[in-house]
């Protein structure tokens, strides 16, 4: 598991306060939204519109609020305008950033995105500039609960999967993009809970941090995620158990 990876399992873990829940929905709300418009608003006929659906309801958003967006995309309302945009960048110690945005300003969005690259004494980079050290996966994560993790290791292999990765209490799942609702509902099927599943975009190598970088760069991407327009942020950073204990915000 990388170690921006170990760092989302604990923020889940921690929940979040009021404010940063709400925007959270916000943010959910927009995926919703724009998987709708791409696909319909069928869950079962989009799958897109269902992983959407599907992390919103991990993240406890109402079904009002889901049925509300949905509509918004597929009926009255729905001219809102959304721009998939992924930024590039450079990081505290060499990391590199992808950060991939939904936006109906794209002048307010890079202009709030490079503000905090230069905060972090990072930088903004070009398309292209870091993108070829990631690759687009499928990723599952997966609770140990009281299973035995390397049989349940065992079990997503058998499902389809490309690689599986023990990360104390959970379980790390990727598999080729076009695998990754297959291998949930074979994992599903086989009565194991399935956490979270979602595309992502991961780092062919990691680079491992001192402490003192790898809190900076803790603190850039979680002040990425706080902005609005902001989706998803990867990194190729590595964080040790240690390293993510020490860390205080």
């Amino acid at each position: 598991m990388s170690g921006h990876s170990k760092w989302a399992t604990i923020k889940r873990a921690k929940g979040a306060n009021d404010a940063k829940r709400g925007a959270l929905f916000t943010k959910l709300s927009r995926e919703i939204i724009q998987a709708a418009r791409q696909g319909g608003g069928d869950p079962a006929m989009n799958f897109k519109l269902r992983l959407a659906v599907q992390r919103a309801k991990a993240s406890n958003m109402p079904n009002d609020n889901i049925e509300r967006a949905i509509a918004k995309a597929t009926g009255a309302g729905g001219d809102e305008n959304l721009d998939e945009i992924t930024y590039e960048g450079y990081g505290p110690g060499g990391t590199a950033f992808l950060v991939a945005t939904l936006t109906d300003n794209r002048n307010r969005t890079v202009s709030e995105i490079r503000h905090q690259f230069s905060r972090a004494g990072g930088s903004l980079g070009e398309t292209g500039s870091v993108g070829w050290q990631f690759e687009a996966k499928g990723l599952i994560t997966v609770p140990v609960n009281a299973n035995d993790p390397e049989e349940l290791a065992l079990q997503a292999i058998d499902a389809g999967a490309e690689d599986v990765e023990v990360q104390g209490d959970v379980v790390e799942v990727r598999t080729d993009p076009s695998s990754l609702e297959a291998v949930r509902k074979a994992l599903e099927s086989v009565s194991l809970e399935v956490e979270n599943a979602d595309f992502a975009m991961v780092p062919k190598v990691i680079v491992e941090l001192e402490e003192k970088a790898a809190h900076q760069v803790l603190r850039l991407i979680e002040a990425l995620e706080d902005l609005e327009d902001v989706q998803r942020v990867y990194s190729n950073a590595d964080f040790t158990d240690e390293v993510l204990a020490s860390y205080g915000g």
